[in-house]
């Protein structure tokens, strides 16, 4: 076994177009270090519905140029096999290598025939969303790990509806990756591809004229930080457009940099990501702070609150994704609203008062944006569809743009976003979320605390009985099979899922507590915290995690 993964390590070096991961690779053959070797070639990165992400580094089990080219002329084979022979966008963000990712995924489609026009310099993923159907594509490319950590890059494929691709498709396009042969016998000129300049960018900008109500207040002020990501140009182009003052960055995140200095994890949930941005805002005393993540597609949104320390609060997705909803409504947007399973129920309500459709789905804007006669999507990890017409994704971009504009119309009435909060949980109840997440080193942890569940299943979390309990592998009437549980309770919803993109346990917790009027909502506040506690500590002894 030790020889054949030394020769394995030898065959995959002599084909490696990377002087860096030759190097690494090569250190460890002659050190024969077996255990980084075994980590290494103890499979492939599984190509699925979110295409590929996982660690920098060499071998078949890490992101490296090897990888993506097998997966560019995978991508080829299948798309020609299709039928599909037009146009491929490719856009990147600012990580180590997304660069050398896209230049090879534009050579290798050249190489196959197919025409690839890759975007002119590291930009948010909506662009790429945006410009697949601008261009009519017949797919794209975004190379991104999102909010992973620094060491971390991905590869995100989009067919030509301009939507994440799907079943049965990731199963095509993975078959197609693992028929590829040789890396020689792939082509790869040199040259031959367009590499785009800014009309693209431009038509995306002039398209989130859309999002914005005409004639609304544009009065907010904003902090804004891009996360050490690709957001800032961009966010701050659509912001003069639509004629909103000149956000405040944060200065020490304003700028791409893929080392993330000032962040243990670049993404807006996680604890301490908003240390700056707060900071920040203490300074500038703006309405609202809003983040982006590094690759823009999903928005954060934090409000001055005098009750926390450090006087200001993140809004959860959530309360986010009702706001915005609310604020559709009142400017009359008709349509579906449509949301994943693990996001608050919320939604439906608001929807089903204003005479609107709603729908839910599985987790993931590769589902949400599918959803016939979508007006508006969201789901709880900071991710909202607001002009589905655009881009059919999620778009960090022109969220933070309506936000901006129902933070303006409430300033203009004197009031705030939390005010708004308030008057949706005495008009529907409140909502109250939360998340019991679980990060593990050793992935059998996740697979443990799930057999664990399905083996006995809890009858009661926090002391509210459990009335009924789904196995969500075995797929429901309207929805397709996934690994996940879904637990109704007397009042609460309870959701547990293995992260599709970390390497993470995630349980979904929802508590709703009937609200008379605005002078009980800190009682129910109050109860559903505690429930929320409750579960969250019943869920945990029961999952063993």
């Amino acid at each position: 076994m030790q020889q054949d993964l030394i020769t394995q390590a030898r065959t995959w070096l002599a084909e490696d177009p990377d002087p860096e991961t030759r190097d690494e690779l090569a250190k460890l053959i002659d050190a024969e270090d077996l255990d980084a070797l075994a980590a290494r070639f103890a499979g492939t990165l599984q190509f699925g519905t979110a295409g590929l992400r996982g660690e920098l580094g060499a071998g078949p089990m890490r992101m490296n140029r090897s990888v993506v080219i097998r997966a560019a002329a995978g991508l080829a084979a299948y798309l020609k096999a299709k039928g599909q022979t037009g146009t491929v966008v490719i856009g990147y963000d600012a990580r180590y290598k997304s660069a050398d990712f896209a230049r090879d995924t534009a050579a290798v489609m050249t190489g196959a025939g197919l025409r690839a026009a890759v975007l002119p310099r590291p930009l948010p993923t909506p662009v790429l969303a945006y410009a697949i159907r601008h261009l009519g594509a017949v797919a794209g490319v975004e190379v991104t790990a999102s909010h992973n950590p620094p060491r971390d890059n991905g590869y995100k494929v989009y067919l030509g509806d301009g939507s994440q691709i799907v079943p049965p498709a990731d199963g095509e396009i993975a078959d197609a990756i693992a028929a590829v042969g040789p890396l020689a016998g792939v082509d790869r000129p040199e040259s031959g591809w367009e590499v785009l300049g800014d009309e693209v960018l431009d038509a995306y900008l002039v398209r989130t004229d859309a999002v914005l109500d005409a004639g609304s207040p544009r009065t907010a002020q904003v902090v804004y930080t891009a996360m050490h990501g690709v957001g800032t140009s961009v966010l701050t182009a659509a912001f003069a457009r639509a004629g909103f003052p000149e956000p405040v960055l944060v200065a020490e995140q304003a700028e791409p940099d893929p080392a993330f200095p000032t962040v243990a994890f670049p993404n807006p949930e996680e604890p301490g990501a908003m240390d700056l941005a707060f900071a920040t805002a203490r300074r500038a005393h703006p309405d609202i702070v809003i983040a982006n993540d590094p690759d823009a597609d999903r928005c954060a949104v934090a409000v001055p609150d005098p009750s926390v320390d450090g006087g200001w609060r993140m809004l959860r997705g959530d309360e986010v994704g009702a706001l915005l909803a609310a604020h559709l409504v009142a400017r009359g947007a008709t349509g579906v609203f449509a949301e994943s399973i693990v996001s608050s129920s919320l939604l439906g309500r608001i929807a089903e008062k204003a005479g609107n459709g709603y729908e839910e789905t599985l987790t993931g804007f590769k589902w949400i944006a599918r959803v016939d006669g979508l007006r508006y999507g969201y789901e709880e990890a900071l991710g909202y569809c607001v002009d589905p017409d655009g881009v059919r994704d999620k778009d960090g971009i022109t969220a933070a743009l309506l936000v901006a504009e129902l933070a303006s119309v409430l300033k203009e009435q004197g009031r705030t976003l939390l005010d708004l909060l308030d008057d949706l949980a005495v008009e529907h109840g409140l909502h109250a979320t939360d998340q019991l997440s679980v990060r593990v080193e050793d992935l059998s942890v996740i697979a443990d605390a799930m057999r664990r569940l399905r083996e006995a299943p809890p009858t009661a979390l926090a002391g509210l009985a459990v009335t009924s309990a789904e196995d969500l592998s075995e797929g429901t009437e309207q929805l397709p099979p996934t690994d996940g549980l879904r637990y109704h309770l007397e009042g609460a919803r309870v959701i547990v899922r293995p992260s599709g993109t970390e390497p993470k346990l995630k349980c979904y917790l929802e508590v709703v507590v009937p609200v008379g009027s605005a002078d009980e909502l800190p009682a129910a506040r109050a109860k559903g915290a505690e429930l929320l506690a409750g579960i969250k500590r019943d869920l945990s002894a029961a999952a063993g995690i």
